[in-house]
């Protein structure tokens, strides 16, 4: 495989690896977004009640956040590119069979087997990158196109949904599957064989602790998402079991040391805020524009798009920066400055002015966003060996996935205190700045220590 050069450019056929593996977190987080705005229109078309169509949403994020952590360790466990390749097949498969049905219940679970099968995708994609790629300015490189890859996604899902629902619904559903099939296709030729999967000797799995913290995280997502305290309760005891069992594992799926890893803990914490903060805020933001603005689905994927061009040219210089200010810094400083754009939406009234008032908001917005998540993912994996990096790869995706339920849900109760639906709308916006404005604060105290796991190699560090 080419190599790069001292700058930490990448080159030959690295950077094709790179775009390849890229292409599936663009797919997964794209995925996120572009059901939002089809779903007036299947509901129409389709003759479904609200609550099914709150599945076709909920039912992709729960599978995804549920099952990450497995995929991480699976990917460490049964090799990272044999993982990537089978659950992008599946990935491409459950796209192509939901444009095709026309029932309710059977097009949810097309959308849970592709959470599933994102959430084996996604961690192994980035193990693959973080292995690869030296620790320091090469993997910061990486890592930076990495996130940049999903914001973009998430990004290109608004718009896309927009422009395909205005032809078909079902476009939605067949937009990912060229692109899956074209990665396919090109992956076992440039993709690096990766881990030899681990024959686990006598212990075996740990199939209890994948049963605890799956059922786990999938209950407290479905709790958030139906605000249903009960199905809490019981999530956070089968959490409770998973820490038990864990303790007592020879072999464990999450070995609960990471977290005595100071950067590891402070990354994952400060990426769970991190998603409160900005998906929520997406969530809060995209109702602002259609409800109380009157913006069109076209027309409110449309104004996101300076958002996304700032994250694009931010993320594309973060590694630089963490180079030169190191991470604590650049990510305490992304998210003050996400904070800062969340909190110009309070300009905002109930016809505000997108150049003077929405446009500003925006681009801060991006501006933070691309220099925290790159740091944030950085952080997160820099700070454990390879034989774990599909576990840190699992990690930080879980608690950005989780994250995102907390922030959607937190922020919907909190709009349903005002006094007015824009009151509401205001009060939702500050409490998404707040979200970011924490995220700072563990970055900053967190992220300054070094990893306490030996580096891999004696290169120059970004921390």
């Amino acid at each position: 495989m080419a190599s790069s050069d001292g700058r930490g450019r990448i080159r030959g056929r690295e950077r094709a690896a790179l775009v390849l593996l890229c292409a599936a977190v663009f797919l997964d987080s794209m995925d996120l977004s572009l059901m939002g705005v089809a779903l007036p229109a299947i509901g129409s078309d389709l003759s479904l009640p609200e609550s099914t169509l709150q599945w076709l949403m909920s039912g992709y994020a729960v599978a995804y956040g549920g099952f990450l952590l497995l995929g991480g360790r699976m990917a460490d466990l049964f090799g990272r590119r044999r993982m990537f390749l089978v659950s992008l097949a599946v990935f491409a498969a459950a796209s192509l069979v939901g444009g095709l049905l026309s029932a309710g219940w059977p097009l949810v679970a097309t959308r849970v087997v592709k959470g599933v099968a994102a959430a084996l995708t996604a961690p192994a994609a980035l193990s693959l990158i973080t292995t690869t790629f030296a620790e320091g300015p090469r993997r910061n490189r990486a890592l930076g196109v990495y996130a940049l890859a999903g914001a973009t996604g998430y990004s290109a899902g608004l718009i896309a949904s927009g422009v395909l629902t205005e032809v078909n619904w079902r476009l939605v559903f067949f937009l990912p599957v060229p692109i899956a099939l074209l990665v396919l296709v090109t992956a076992p030729l440039v993709l690096p064989a990766g881990n030899t999967p681990n024959r686990l000797g006598g212990g075996g799995f740990d199939l209890a602790g994948a049963a605890a913290v799956t059922g786990g995280v999938l209950l407290l997502v479905y709790a958030l998402t139906e605000t249903d305290w009960r199905a809490g309760v019981v999530a956070v005891g089968l959490l409770g079991v998973f820490v038990a069992v864990e303790r007592r594992q020879r072999l464990p799926l999450v070995p609960l040391g990471v977290f005595r890893v100071r950067r590891t803990a402070a990354a994952n914490l400060a990426a769970l805020a991190w998603a409160c903060a900005t998906i929520g805020w997406q969530f809060v933001a995209v109702l602002y524009l259609q409800q109380e603005l009157g913006y069109t689905a076209l027309a409110t994927g449309l104004g996101i798009v300076p958002m996304g061009l700032a994250i694009v040219v931010t993320a594309n210089l973060t590694g630089r920066l963490i180079s030169r200010w190191g991470l604590g810094r650049v990510a305490a400083a992304g998210m003050l400055v996400q904070a800062a754009g969340i909190l110009l939406f309070l300009r905002a009234g109930s016809s505000g002015d997108y150049l003077t008032v929405l446009l500003p908001a925006l681009l801060v917005h991006g501006i933070g966003n691309g220099l925290s998540f790159p740091s944030l993912n950085i952080a997160a994996v820099g700070g454990l060996p390879d034989d774990q990096q599909g576990l840190a790869s699992g990690l930080v995706t879980s608690a950005v996935q989780i994250g995102a339920g907390i922030g959607v849900a937190a922020l919907a109760a909190v709009m349903s205190l005002g006094d007015s639906a824009l009151a509401g709308y205001r009060l939702a916006f500050l409490a998404a700045g707040s979200f970011s404005l924490i995220g700072a604060l563990i970055a900053h105290f967190g992220l300054r220590a070094p990893a306490t796991a030996p580096a891999p190699a004696p290169a120059s560090t970004d921390a």
